[in-house]
């Protein structure tokens, strides 16, 4: 079998960590999600009652 030249540091493995939170400007809760996506939906049928 031929030889590979990869080589690979023994302490790390290949392995990378990520940070567990990842940090951001807009931080939005589940709840105000779906509080938005409910309003778009109402939106959206009071467009269709109002513009015909």
């Amino acid at each position: 079998m031929a030889d590979s030249n990869v080589n690979m540091p023994s302490g790390i493995g290949g392995l990378v960590k990520f940070k567990e939170e990842y940090e951001s400007k807009l931080n939005l809760k589940p709840v105000h999600v779906v509080i938005f996506v409910i309003l778009l939906v109402i939106f959206r049928i009071a467009l269709g009652l109002f513009v015909k």
